[in-house]
């Protein structure tokens, strides 16, 4: 790709991070290749430190790159892009990862015919073992689309969707380690007040959710077989899911999806 800089990284965050040294390291694009503006000094020194130049002004970096990865709060978003958007070459792929921002917005903000990818990725993309659902705006075409899906396979999974499914998959995907991780403190309190140590609470926790996703992952169970697998009659299984179903575990956990979903909306009106 004949461009200074291959990727434009705009926000220098935990997530732009992430994404770039997942990158670097995948060999999907060399560390040369990639550029991020940060107005914050620490921030900054943090990309330095995987070998990607780091500088305060974005319109320096967005000029001429394949593609601009928007990494900023859905609220500063608008502001973001007019800065930059005389900046931007014709033909560079504009990529944002704001949860609940439409394409349509951002296009509305660029040049006349400016290809724009929605990304919603997640926070496991910082172990490499993200989940990113992808989507193209009106000038986008597939392959470019599909350019963008690679790319964030190099931190994860990544799979194409339409875009009117975005909040949704932002409500499961996007939201749902805090989600993972609120049960995970939940259970190692429990495990704490039944005897255990906090250490061996935790750590049940995590390598049980580990364990779980494997299994279903590679087996392709479905989760209630799964569930029904580890549930014998009469047995403890049975006796704590009775417990959790009691709870309003389900209407609990769709609750919270919807929650999400109508906050990612009201984040993009």
């Amino acid at each position: 790709m004949d461009a200074a800089y291959q990727l434009a990284i705009i926000g220098g965050g935990r997530m732009g991070e992430a994404l770039a040294a997942g990158i670097v390291s995948a060999g999907a694009l060399s560390a040369t290749a990639i550029a991020v503006a940060e107005p914050s000094d620490e921030r900054r020194e943090a990309f330095t430190k995987h070998g990607i130049r780091a500088v305060a002004d974005g319109r320096e970096i967005v000029r001429g790159a394949g593609a601009v990865l928007l990494a900023v709060k859905p609220q500063v978003i608008d502001g973001v892009v007019a800065d930059l958007a005389e900046d931007v070459s014709p033909g560079t792929i504009v990529v944002s990862i704001a949860a609940g921002i439409t394409t349509a917005r951002i296009e509305a903000c660029l040049p006349e015919g400016c290809p724009v990818v929605r990304v919603m990725p997640n926070t496991p993309a910082m172990v490499g073992a993200g989940m990113a659902v992808v989507s193209g705006g009106r000038h986008a075409s597939a392959e470019q689309t599909e350019r963008v899906r690679a790319l964030f396979e190099a931190v994860g999974e990544a799979v194409i969707v339409d875009e009117a499914a975005q909040d949704a998959a932002t409500a499961i995907s996007g939201s749902g380690p805090a989600y993972v991780a609120l049960i995970a403190e939940a259970l190692a309190d429990a495990g704490e007040r039944q005897g255990l140590s906090r250490e061996v609470a935790l750590r049940l926790a995590i390598q049980t959710f580990r364990g779980t996703a494997e299994l279903l992952d590679v087996t392709g169970m479905a989760p209630q077989e799964l569930v029904d697998a580890v549930s014998s009659p009469g047995g403890t299984t049975v006796a704590a899911i009775g417990a959790l179903e009691s709870g309003g575990i389900r209407s609990t956990i769709s609750a919270a999806v919807e929650a999400a979903v109508r906050r990612a909306k009201e984040l993009g009106a």
